[in-house]
């Protein structure tokens, strides 16, 4: 099998792989402008060596070979678009078990028998696992693949469902929570980097309209959730239902994602280590729109009820009013994001999301309030995945800088609600939906940070797509959201 050393002044006309043979098609000059074809399968070189899916015959690739190709890194154009429809679907079960959770917190507090005071310190543990976590799923996607990694990881999650409605006491309670958000991180670290290599490969925004699924299901299992709920049905038996029905689920969805794997003789990605500075500049942009969503998903309806003396119906349509904006918006988010791009996109959503922030800080009414908690919806939908999209662009180790941006949002999903709370404390909730509006209008001044992500502002073609390596498989995001309509950053809780 021919081969291509750094220094090489040939360039070879083909490769022979288990797929068949590649051919040499465009690529005047250097090596690292080669591109391969095997019928309708275009290729090109990346760092590594591997072979990856080219988009169009006038792309370049990136990269001199520097190893033999290897065909697992191969994929033709219809198996990615299968990938992006299964990464998709795997979102939407992650959303599930977290609305499948959210629903049932108040039967599983009296099973518990803790107080509401009890119940805050145990609701802090999952974003604690979550956080502990979340690093070793960069070693566990390169041992295994990402695909192995994805269902392993996902399986672990949804059954962990079971966990929380088991726990008799407090300190059962916050190890079963403590294990459900280490099982939800690693596994939503895995899934976004997937989500990532597809939105690369394809070379078109993807991540957006991937959390606009994660939002759906969290929709749809809150929506069980609740009928459960409302019938007395016991969490446990609800729980492991839910369990058995969306790990089937998960699995099979599972089978359609890239199968990606590192170089054998690549070194594994480290288990802890700190983030590179361009994970935490971008994940700054990200802790400000976390706040921002989970300030408002938490503390839209005291605010109607208590500030403005609205009843208690027409204030649970405030947090509704939050969560539909947010699902629509990202539903719609990589559409707008192809077209204006990543920054522009960002800075207009930071605006309208500090004129929904004023619009609620000077609200006359709850009608007026409501329309401004719906503007900081919409402002705030799509920034998380970029954030993610971005940091996995960012420099030659995505998976670390993905992992970075995924801490960074969930310490904000951890102390926003509690923040806002000690801060109308101390003040009054006006002033922290003040402090709110200044984070938003962080995403103003902070837009340019994701250029990263931008395709439109670096001219990226299909040969932005890498090769799949372990460390890419390796990244991820912070998982998250409500069980109302799921955020980009969700925590473990759903809201």
């Amino acid at each position: 099998m021919a081969r291509a050393v750094l220094g090489d002044a040939g360039i070879p006309e083909s490769f022979q792989t288990t797929t068949g043979p590649l051919s040499r098609v465009g690529g005047e000059g250097p090596p690292e402008r080669t591109i391969y074809q095997a019928g309708f399968l275009i290729v090109y070189a990346t760092q590594s060596g591997r072979l990856t899916t080219h988009a169009a015959l006038s792309g370049e690739g990136t990269a001199r070979m520097t190893k033999e190709p290897t065909a697992a890194a191969v994929h033709s154009l219809e198996q990615v678009k299968r990938a992006r429809v299964a990464v998709a679907a795997v979102f939407a079960v992650h959303g599930a078990v977290t609305g499948s959770f959210a629903t049932r917190v108040p039967w599983i507090q009296d099973h518990a028998g803790v107080s509401a005071g009890q119940l805050g310190l145990a609701l802090a543990f999952p974003a604690i696992g979550a956080s502990i976590a979340m690093p070793l799923a960069g070693r566990i996607s390169h041992r295994f693949g990402a695909r192995t990694a994805l269902r392993g990881l996902l399986a672990l999650w949804t059954l962990a469902l079971i966990l929380p409605a088991l726990a008799p006491n407090l300190l059962t309670l916050c190890a079963a929570l403590f294990v459900y958000g280490a099982t939800a991180g690693m596994s939503d670290v895995a899934m976004n980097a997937l989500g990532v290599e597809v939105e690369n490969r394809l070379d078109k925004s993807i991540m957006s309209g991937l959390h606009g699924m994660w939002s759906v299901g969290a929709l749809i299992g809150s929506a069980a959730g609740t009928v459960a709920a409302h019938v007395g049905a016991d969490a446990r038996l609800h729980h492991t239902l839910a369990a058995l029905v969306l790990t089937a689920l998960g699995l099979a969805a599972c089978r359609g994602v890239l199968d990606l794997r590192g170089e054998p003789d690549e070194e594994p990605p480290p288990r802890f280590t700190l983030p590179p500075k361009s994970a935490l500049v971008i994940g700054a942009v990200g802790f400000c729109a976390v706040f921002a969503e989970g300030a408002s998903l938490d503390w839209s309806a005291v605010y109607l009820r208590d500030v403005l003396g609205s009843s208690d119906g027409v204030a649970a349509a405030s947090t509704t009013a939050f969560a539909l904006t947010m699902a629509v918006a990202r539903l719609a988010g990589d559409r707008i994001v192809d077209r204006f791009g990543a920054v522009r996109t960002v800075r207009v959503g930071g605006a309208l999301a500090t004129a929904g922030g004023l619009l609620v800080v000077f609200s006359p009414s709850p009608a007026a309030a409501m329309g401004g908690f719906g503007l900081l919806g919409l402002g705030v939908a799509v920034v998380v995945p970029l954030a993610f999209a971005a940091a996995g662009r960012s420099g030659p180790n995505p998976s670390q800088a993905i992992a970075g941006v995924a801490t960074i949002t969930y310490t904000s999903s951890l102390i926003a609600p509690s923040a806002i709370g000690a801060l109308a404390e101390t003040t009054s909730l006006v002033a922290s939906f003040g402090v709110v509006t200044a984070l938003a209008f962080g995403l103003v001044a902070g837009a340019g940070v994701l250029r990263a992500g931008d395709r439109k502002g670096t001219g990226s073609g299909p040969a932005a797509g890498g090769a799949g390596t372990g460390g890419t498989a390796a990244g991820g995001t912070a998982a998250g959201g409500t069980a109302a309509g799921g955020t980009a950053a969700k925590s473990p809780l759903g809201g």
